[in-house]
């Protein structure tokens, strides 16, 4: 993703490694692979199961970080008469995975990819995910392959899916795409994700859906240490995860159709929850008229200022409870995504996180008339578990590694004085809450411990003094100066 740097200071990489690794053991990660995984990876990376449709003509191209060597998707836009053609290539793992294999058990028992600022703990060996499997430009790889045709409008019309043998001619960046629409100087192909995009996201705002334009901690790899910077996506990113969206959409709708599927769910927030934002929106100052809805509010708002920003973190609050949700027969009560706004299914990254392939092999099957494989029905029972002790392991790692990260960068500078927001108070102790700084780009616990202290001024420019920092627990703490 694009990085917007704000950071200085480093921290120095050898007591940051020293504790990952450290972090890794008590969390009893894997740091190698089985003999017989690594056995089964050499001969099926040789021979894999290829498909009879040869797709290679196909112009496909990638958008992904400049550094990642598993790239799950592939993409090429075309015109088709007044609206759009997105063929969306996705890794066929089950190509490579036999079920019931090597593979396949470990790939259950790892479940997704963990990124750690040293290194990964990948979900399947890397001579697949960053080789044989991944669609990497110049080779010919086995893909699920999707056609999703478009009107004028960018409304979904039309839905094809077959097994195909692709290769992508192009591996590109998001701020070199960014900057090729800006300029002009796209090829057509890609001048349309500029065009798709925005449609898509248009047809979001019809639905009701909701992206959150939120900066995000990033650890970064810089010269001497580790640094951290907020993200801070590109239009073109957006457009780039509508694709990923409407493939996702589309996969869903297929799977209720057939009476059998992997869903990613997540019920509507209950009217409680508005309330409070409301409330909130009151107190920063956020014009939240009556008969606004929440989705257009959202849009209208500027991550950039203070008071915005510290509003859309409250938002986040609304997607608790997002879950995998199997069926088998009877479709859910409530298959939606509250905040797509449509069933939706996660199965655009299947060489980073487990659920993507079941719900991939689901679809292809389906797609093709075939029934729906035994070894696909008997495992989508044990998926959701699997996945949301896998997301649990995931955000455990994230917030671990930028503790520590935020903890060495400010170690020894306690007493010192920054500028930073608050973002967030505590409801029923408001003398504490979240401030986020503008550098480093740290969010930490705030408090005011003195006696009649009032409460802290939720999204508002504050500045703060460092009273801990201690990588060894890691704590960081501040209170107002």
């Amino acid at each position: 993703m694009p990085r917007r740097h704000l950071s200085v200071r480093t921290a120095g990489t050898a007591r940051i490694d020293s504790e990952l690794a450290g972090l890794r053991a008590r969390m009893e990660l894997p740091e190698s692979w089985l003999a017989e995984v690594l056995a089964e990876v050499e001969q099926t990376a040789r021979e894999p199961r290829l498909p009879s449709y040869d797709a290679t003509a196909l112009p496909l191209f990638t958008i992904d970080p400049p550094d990642s060597m598993d790239l799950d998707q592939a993409m090429h836009l075309e015109r088709r008469g007044s609206g759009y053609r997105v063929h969306y290539a996705i890794a066929d793992v089950d190509a490579f995975v036999r079920p019931g294999g090597a593979i396949d058990a470990e790939a259950r028992r790892r479940v997704e990819t963990l990124y750690f600022p040293d290194l990964r703990v990948p979900l399947h060996p890397p001579q697949l995910s960053e080789g044989a499997a991944s669609l990497l430009p110049g080779q010919d790889v086995p893909a699920l392959l999707w056609q999703l045709d478009l009107d004028a409008d960018g409304a979904l019309v039309r839905t094809d899916l077959r097994r195909a043998l692709v290769r992508s001619r192009r591996r590109l960046e998001y701020a070199g795409v960014q900057a090729a629409i800006d300029e002009g100087t796209a090829d057509e192909a890609l001048a349309l994700l500029g065009t798709v995009g925005p449609l898509r996201e248009e047809r979001e705002a019809d639905r009701g859906g909701v992206s959150l334009p939120i900066p995000e901690q990033e650890i970064e790899l810089a010269e001497g240490g580790y640094t951290l910077s907020y993200r801070a996506p590109r239009p073109a990113d957006g457009w780039n995860a509508q694709i990923s969206l409407l493939t996702g959409m589309a996969a869903a709708a297929m799977m209720l159709d057939a009476g059998i599927g992997l869903l990613r769910t997540l019920p509507a927030a209950p009217e409680s929850a508005y309330a409070r934002l409301r409330r909130t929106a009151g107190a920063l100052g956020v014009d939240w008229p009556a008969e606004l809805p929440y989705p257009q509010l959202i849009r209208s708002l500027n991550p950039n200022r203070p008071a915005h920003a510290a509003f859309l973190n409250e938002c986040t609050g609304l997607l608790r409870g997002a879950a995998y949700t199997a069926f088998d027969g009877a479709a859910p009560a409530d298959p939606r995504h509250s905040a797509v706004a449509a069933p939706y299914a996660h199965c655009t990254a299947p060489l980073r996180r487990l659920a993507d392939r079941f719900a991939g092999e689901v679809c292809a099957a389906v797609a093709a008339g075939d029934p729906v494989p035994d070894w696909v029905r008997r495992a989508l029972p044990e998926i959701p578990k699997l996945m949301e002790t896998g997301d649990r392991r995931a955000h455990e790692v994230e917030r671990a590694c930028v503790d520590l990260v935020e903890a060495e960068l400010l170690r020894g500078r306690e007493g010192e004085v920054f500028d930073g927001v608050v973002v967030d108070v505590d409801e029923k102790k408001p003398q504490s809450g979240t401030v986020q700084l503008h550098a480093p780009a740290v969010r930490a616990k705030l408090s005011d411990d003195r006696p009649g202290a009032t409460p802290l001024p939720l999204g508002t420019r504050l500045r703060v003094r460092l009273t801990a920092a201690d990588p060894s627990k890691p704590v960081i703490r501040f209170a107002p100066a």
